[in-house]
This record gives structure tokens, C-alpha cells and sequence, in this order.
């Protein structure tokens, strides 16, 4: 049976053109206009969608958009004019799978559509694994019990229809615990769209969300739907959710009221099936104490909270993680696998690990390329990771003598604005966090503070 193909272009040569070539192989059918591509996807199940950018009325774009929500998950090929790349890529932001400048190169074509069938069908494959394995839970390792009352929170909340608040320190895999919980649902078969708020500007952000209307405002020349809608029937991830402005946080807190969202430049409210899950670093219950977030939303969004854990309080999990990463990066990299002295082990064991699960598949990935196959030793290794060394502080303790985790971050601290002579971005460099975690930990200890 064959394959269902739609081609989208108001060019009755380029149309007839591609047809003729494509028939063959697929069952091909033809639109002159993106208007005329949206009914016939909403009659037929197409597989494969070949769209121009520029025609009259809407533009490829919108074709797009509309399949991406489509229940077949067609695969889209944007066709675009030479001085176009930009454009093109906006499409596969949004979910097209790949572009090909005009005229059309039909070999190139042929293999590209193959190629993203193969892909899909895998994709699809890999989907059905995870869905079919109920309560597995993909990329999350470890078997403290730091991590494992955390998955047994995932456990209970998955199954219901309630909004949850993910919180804790940056790079803890907040959008990896969101997915489980999405994988965990009766919701697991639709969409999982994840947005990071802090990545978007603010003027951008409410239109990314929520979407709008051709003619909105400046620069809008066509309709865009947002993330909202995208996420139908399925899960909508917002990531940071404390950087939203304060229209942004109006117009959640009516989709959290109402399950009705507007795009911008719309006055007609639109039907949404689409459950929240949100994330945070930040305090936004002392955030909505000092009016910087809306205190009625914080309670909308906080009917369930899920706490993190830091890797520093997951034990062995540390140990476990890293010889997989480094072992998952060897593998890729087809490079011999490094091996760790007990040294390097002990100072990684007693190191902080601000920058969590994240920071730590950073360094696995830096150690396996430049250190293919050799021996690490303490020389090996990154400032932030010896600063306790200059003093022999860990040569020199035992199991009974280990600093706090508080101290032991306190004296780190301490020790990275020394050797910076009070230099916060050098201080900041040398712990392998961001300025703005510094100034945090400095306002928590203002005492170490050498200005």
C-alpha cells in the first residue's frame, strides 16, 4: 500500500512537476494553497507533506503548524527560494523535518524523504517502547532513596489530571522527571512539548506560549500557533516558570481557571485538553511574598510539589551516573574508556557538584575525549575539582573528619574568591557555576564575601 504524499505550491510547473516524479512510489495528491492543504488534511491521513514558503494567502508555515497537530504526524519538507535559509529554519523549529531550496533537486529529494521515514518510523518505535513500559522511567539512574522518593511521588501523581510544580537546583533533570510523569499518564500517547521560558525574551515569550494572530502586532504577517495549542491533548513542560512576565502569568492563570487560552490579537477563546507541569529554581512562594509573582497563580500551579533532590544528597548515585555517562561517551565516540584513580574518586565523591546531573555529563563527556583511554589523576582535573587539594584537605581527612556538604560548598566558596582575589566571574569560573548562583550563595553567606 502506498505511502500518502501532499504537495503544497500555487506553481502549476513545480506541482506537476514533482507529481509526475513522486507518483510512482507514493500516492500523491496536490494543493495550490495552504487553505486547500488544512481541509485536505483534516479529510485524509498523509504521510508525507512536501510545502512551499511563499503563496498566496497563508503560507507554508501555517501548512505546517496545522500538521504537526494532525493525529498522523505527517513528515514536512519545506520548499523555499534561494535567501530563505533563515525562514526554513523557523519551519523546523516548529516541526518541519527538513528544507530544500528550489529548483528541486529530485534525487536529493527522493533520499531525503526516505531518510525521514526511517527516522520517524524508529522515533515511533522507540515512543511505543517507553509508553508500553509503564513506570520505567528513561535517563533517570540511581538508586538512592533520595531518588527513589522521588519516583514514587512521580508514581502517584502521573495517573491523575492534577498541575505539578517541579522544584530544585538548576541541572537536577527537571525536564526528564516531567516526562515521566507525562509517560506515566493517560496522557502518555499525545504530545510532550517543553518550554523554556528563561531561553525566550519577554516580548517573545507570551506569543511563543499562547501564539497569535496575523497583524497582532508588528512583524506578525501571519497567524502562529502557540505551544498551548500544540500540546493538546497532551502535556504542556514550562521550564523556569519564575522568569514569565506579569501578562504571561495573567493569561496561565485564566487557562488554569477557564482551560481556555487567546492567541494574541484574538478576542475568541479556544478549548484546551492540556495538562500543566511546571519547573522552578527559584522560591516563588517568596517570590509572590515580595509581589514578583502572582500569588493566586503560585497557589493554581502548586497543587503538587516535587522536590528535587541535589546529586550531592544522592549518595551513590554519583558513582553509578558517571560510569555510565562515561561509558555512554566512549561508546559514541568509539574512544577507549578512561579509567579513574582512587585519588580522582575520592575528590569527586567529596565535591559539590553544583551544577548537578548536568554539570556532571559535561565533565564524563570532557574526560573520555581527552583522556581516551589513559589513567586520570588528580593533575588531570579542572581547578574547580582541586581547590580543596592546595590546603591537602582531602589527602589529609578520613571518613569521620569530611566536611558538611554546607561546609564543605562554604570553604569551596571561600577558597575560589581567594585564589580570584575577590573576582566574582573568575570565582564563579572556578566553581563551574553561573554569577548569578554566586551572588545567591553570597547572599546566603554574606560573611564570605571579601568586597
Amino acid at each position: 500500500m502506498k505511502i500518502n504524499l501532499l504537495i503544497v505550491d500555487d506553481e502549476p510547473h513545480t506541482r506537476e512537476g514533482l507529481e509526475l516524479a513522486l507518483e510512482d512510489e507514493f500516492e500523491v495528491f496536490t494543493a495550490t494553497s495552504a487553505k486547500e492543504a488544512v481541509n485536505a488534511l483534516d479529510e485524509e491521513e498523509f504521510q508525507v507533506i512536501l510545502t512551499d514558503l511563499r503563496m498566496p494567502g497563508d503560507s507554508g508555515m501555517s501548512v505546517i503548524d496545522h500538521a504537526i497537530r494532525h493525529s498522523s504526524n505527517p513528515l514536512c519538507i519545506m520548499m523555499t527560494a534561494y535567501g530563505e535559509v533563515e525562514v526554513a529554519v523557523e519551519a523546523m523549529k516548529r516541526g518541519a523535518f527538513d528544507f530544500l531550496p528550489k529548483p528541486i533537486n529530485l534525487e536529493q529529494l527522493e533520499l531525503l524523504i526516505k531518510r525521514g521515514l526511517k527516522e520517524r518510523k524508529l522515533d515511533n518505535k522507540n515512543s511505543h517502547q517507553r509508553i508500553e513500559k509503564k513506570y520505567k522511567f528513561d535517563g533517570i539512574m540511581g538508586k538512592s532513596m533520595a531518588l527513589e522518593n522521588v519516583l514514587e511521588k512521580v508514581r502517584l501523581v502521573g495517573p491523575s489530571k492534577a498541575t505539578v510544580l517541579l522544584s530544585g537546583e538548576t541541572g537536577t533533570g527537571k525536564e526528564l522527571f516531567a516526562q515521566a510523569i507525562h509517560q506515566n499518564s493517560e496522557r502518555s500517547k499525545g504530545p510532550f512539548v517543553p518550554v523554556h521560558c528563561a531561553a525566550l525574551p519577554a516580548n517573545l515569550l507570551e506569543s511563543e506560549i499562547f501564539g497569535h494572530e496575523k497583524g497582532a502586532f508588528t512583524g506578525a504577517s501571519e497567524r502562529r500557533i502557540g505551544r498551548f495549542e500544540s500540546a493538546n491533548g497532551g502535556t504542556l513542560f514550562l521550564d523556569e516558570i519564575g522568569e514569565i512576565d506579569a501578562s504571561t502569568q495573567v493569561k496561565l492563570l485564566r487557562f488554569l481557571e477557564t482551560k481556555t487560552i487567546e492567541r494574541l490579537g484574538s478576542s475568541s477563546p479556544l478549548a484546551l485538553d492540556v495538562r500543566l507541569v511546571c519547573a522552578t529554581n527559584r522560591n516563588l512562594l517568596k517570590m509572590s511574598q515580595n509581589g514578583e509573582f502572582r500569588d493566586d497563580l503560585y497557589y493554581r500551579l502548586n497543587v503538587v510539589t516535587i522536590e528535587l533532590p541535589p546529586l550531592r544528597d544522592r549518595g551513590d548515585d554519583l558513582v553509578l551516573m558517571m560510569n555510565h555517562f562515561i561509558k555512554v561517551y566512549s561508546d559514541e565516540n568509539d574512544f577507549e574508556t578512561p579509567r579513574l584513580s582512587d585519588d580522582v574518586l575520592s575528590i569527586l565523591q567529596n565535591y559539590n557538584w553544583p551544577g548537578n546531573v548536568r554539570e556532571l555529563r559535561n565533565f564524563c563527556e570532557n574526560l573520555v575525549v581527552l583522556k581516551r583511554g589513559k589513567t586520570v589523576s588528580p593533575n588531570d582535573l579542572d581547578p574547580r575539582f582541586t581547590l580543596l587539594i592546595a590546603e591537602g584537605e582531602i589527602a589529609n581527612r578520613d571518613e569521620n573528619s569530611l566536611l558538611s556538604v554546607e561546609g564543605n560548598e562554604k570553604r569551596l566558596l571561600r577558597d575560589a574568591l581567594l585564589k580570584s582575589k575577590g573576582n566574582r566571574t573568575k570565582a564563579a569560573q572556578l566553581m563551574g557555576i553561573s554569577r548569578r548562583t554566586l551572588h545567591r550563595k553570597l547572599d546566603r553567606w554574606p560573611e564570605l564575601d571579601t568586597k
